[in-house]
């Protein structure tokens, strides 16, 4: 799989990004998403870049890129598929959907299929545990799934046909999911639809009950 080079359009993208915040350094966590959104991974071309426009050593780039799970040091498929598999997930059908996954695709955690369709990973919370079981699709959530929906989703993924997320757009890429979690807005949050009566329960229950949380120090 051929990995894209960073054009100096990206380099005039990233030097946005780093005029967002008063510390520059502060934008890496961003510009390091955007050259995902462009290669598919953070490659070391894509450190070396981050880097200079920061005017930081490439081994301060490479510890956050390899801190944080969701940078990929291996080329990504079209779409990235996480299953939880934290403790409430997992007790309501989670390592059953992972099995149904890995079973299904034929590879493992942090694996991409042969064709570039499909890279999967077992993720420890995605904090949706009111709908429960969870599997995002880069990164938007498909909420409440069972093995059933769950192979229903990858025939679709398979064939191109459209996929609505529970509580966000239409499923793409995750290039485009990347592309936004750097701060480019596609301008398709008006299309998300709103929070569901679940994950609305608590605070209804709070409201009844007259509940608050407490003040903080200085709070008045």
């Amino acid at each position: 799989m051929s990995i894209k080079a960073i054009t100096d359009e990206d380099i005039k993208n990233l030097e946005i990004l780093a005029s967002k915040y008063p510390e520059r350094r502060s934008a890496l966590l961003p510009m390091l998403h955007y050259v995902q959104s462009i290669q598919g991974m953070v490659s070391p071309a894509g450190i070396q870049t981050c880097a200079k426009v920061l005017d930081l050593t490439p081994a301060e780039v490479a510890a956050v890129a390899t801190f944080y799970t969701m940078f990929k040091r291996f080329p990504m498929g079209k779409h990235h598929i996480g299953v939880c598999t934290n403790t409430l997930c997992a007790l309501l059908g989670g390592d059953e959907l992972w099995k149904e996954l890995t079973d299904t695709l034929g590879i493992g955690h942090d694996e991409t299929t042969v064709e570039g369709l499909f890279t999967i990973e077992r993720i420890e919370c995605q904090a949706a545990c009111t709908v429960a079981p969870v599997v995002t699709v880069n990164w938007e959530f498909m909420d409440s799934m069972t093995p059933k929906s769950l192979r229903e989703l990858i025939e679709k993924l398979k064939l191109g046909a459209p996929v609505q997320s529970t509580r966000g757009v239409q499923i793409t890429s995750i290039s485009d999911s990347e592309r936004l979690l750097a701060g480019f807005n596609d301008g398709k949050y008006a299309d998300s639809p709103r929070a569901d009566d679940s994950m609305l329960a608590g605070l209804r229950v709070a409201k009844e009950r007259n509940m608050s949380a407490p003040a903080g120090k200085g709070v008045k």
